[in-house]
């Protein structure tokens, strides 16, 4: 959603990086370009005016003008400015004394509140929550039965005892849920209400009622992140109207200019909680204004990154990976499960963008295609479990077989297992330490001392016997590999990714089996 501002901002940035010192007429100029980036992505008028405001103050201040790296400095003025535009700090639903606590959810016709009722009871349920939802839309049709299903799939119950299609009391309905709930020991009561397709009297009224009837803890109101400057004007409404104390976004993962996410939160004074980035019910989580800032600037997302990994992995299977890459014992029946699990975490296009630096690599991150993922799980899945243990006896017989399976070709089912082999390797250099300053033996005073005392050893004076000393020197694989790195939730190697080309797995076929130029 935000690629168009990041690309801008980028082009602002470059042009004040090697600057020893900045005039002016430099501050003026980037204030500019800012202002014009914001304006492009629908960002409100008066956010964009006081956003520029600050930046320009700060970036004539001391922090700037006696900083060894100014450039650097207006960077780290504009990210700090972001996330105060966005809210500034992570915002927590407040749970009553007295449970249940009751969440009303408010918004617009189409903005995705009853979605959001199932994902957000998703949500609640792995905190620990017992959530219920309540179906008080009664006018939509099939909103009730819409509620249910989404309930169904989230593992949430659902209160309705009405059929809705424009039958039943909302306000009694929500009422009703609130007594339920305590007799039941749900200690969450999530209540989905009716929207409008425009802003009128009625539905104000109608949401104000059950408002004063259920007497909520958290007031959401649900906002379509794609609406644009409506979505701030709607909000101001509901803010007179009925009030709240949180935004939602939701459809983060559309491809609008993104200005109402960064406008509603400073225009109404309340800040965004969640965020909604796709159709499944798990996309959906708390809103960290310093990681959209770090998004947006092309900074990344690692925490992020980091605990979904957490979500989806399990940390003694990651364990036991990780010996087996350090004992060279990795097989493609691992390596189908490693991809399955990263499968879980989302598009592997949107987890590569949360890698630092990444954002300069748009072009090579739309060329990753999951379909290509499949297809390697297929041809693995079309082989016998003694062909996934030993690769080596895919003779052309069953690599033919394996194929037809797969709906591949034999070409194909060569390049994967090329593939794997390559990566096994740097796997079993990983685990080593090769090139990992800080894991194992790595490139530090320690090891090249090792390594200056094993030249001294002796080498055998028979060219075969020192032949073969050399093999067996070369196959050993010593001990010391990271617990967890094959998995993601180890974390990375303290040391980091030493020389380790990221974009050389970015470049087109990287991710296909088929290579460069195949479908």
């Amino acid at each position: 959603m935000f690629d168009t501002l990041s690309s801008r901002l980028e082009t602002v940035f470059k042009s004040l990086r090697g600057r020893g010192r900045l005039s002016e007429a430099d501050i003026d100029a980037t204030a500019r370009e800012i202002r014009v980036a914001l304006l492009e992505a629908d960002v409100a008028l008066p956010v964009v005016r006081a956003f520029v405001a600050a930046i320009k103050e700060r970036a004539r201040g001391v922090e700037v003008s006696q900083a060894l790296n100014p450039a650097q400095q207006v960077i780290k003025i504009v990210n700090e400015e972001l996330i105060g535009i966005l809210g500034g700090q992570t915002a927590n639903i407040r749970l009553a004394k007295t449970p249940p606590t009751v969440i009303l959810l408010a918004g617009l016709q189409g903005t995705g509140k009853t979605t959001l009722a199932g994902k957000l009871g998703m949500w609640l349920k792995k905190q620990g929550h017992t959530p219920m939802l309540v179906a008080a839309d009664l006018q939509r049709p099939n909103a009730v039965n819409q509620l249910q299903v989404v309930g169904a799939r989230a593992g949430v119950e659902v209160f309705a005892p009405e059929p809705g299609n424009g039958i039943g009391d909302p306000v009694a309905v929500a009422r009703d849920a609130i007594a339920h709930a305590r007799r039941n020991v749900f200690d969450v009561v999530v209540v989905d209400t009716a929207g409008r397709l425009g802003v009128d009297q009625e539905l104000m009224e109608q949401a104000a009622d059950i408002r004063d009837a259920v007497k909520p803890d958290e007031i959401l109101f649900v906002v379509d992140a794609m609406v644009g400057q409506d979505a701030v004007s709607t909000a101001m409404a509901f803010l007179d109207g009925v009030g709240f104390s949180g935004v939602v976004l939701t459809k983060l993962d559309g491809d609008a200019r993104g200005g109402a996410a960064l406008s509603v939160a400073h225009v109404t004074g309340r800040p965004i909680m969640f965020a909604s980035t796709g159709e499944a019910l798990g996309d959906f989580d708390v809103f960290h204004p310093e990681r959209m800032a770090s998004r947006i600037l092309g900074m990344g997302d690692v925490l992020t990154l980091i605990e979904q990994a957490e979500q989806a992995f399990d940390q003694s299977e990651a364990e036991e990976m990780a010996r087996k890459m350090a004992a060279s014992e990795f097989t493609l029946e691992d390596f189908l499960n490693q991809m399955l699990q990263v499968q879980k975490l989302g598009p592997i296009g949107n987890l590569l963008g949360m890698l630092p630096g990444m954002g300069q690599m748009k072009e090579q991150l739309a060329q990753v295609d999951d379909r290509d993922v499949n297809r390697v799980v297929a041809i693995i899945r079309s082989m016998t479990p003694g062909e996934r243990r030993d690769p080596g006896i895919l003779q052309k017989t069953r690599k033919e077989r394996v194929a037809r399976g797969s709906g591949v070709t034999v070409t194909e089912v060569n390049q994967l297992l090329d593939r794997f082999a390559e990566a096994r390797k740097m796997m079993r250099q990983m685990a080593g330490g090769a090139g990992f300053p800080g894991l194992g033996r790595g490139k530090g005073p320690q090891a090249r001392k090792q390594q200056k005392k094993g030249k001294g050893a002796s080498k055998k004076g028979n060219p075969a016997a020192r032949a073969a000393q050399a093999a067996q020197a070369k196959n050993k694989q010593p001990g010391g590999g990271a617990p967890g790195f094959g998995g993601l939730p180890g974390g990375p190697p303290p040391g980091g990714l030493g020389d380790v080309d990221l974009g050389a797995l970015l470049k087109p076929g990287a991710f296909n089996p088929r290579g460069p130029g195949g479908r």
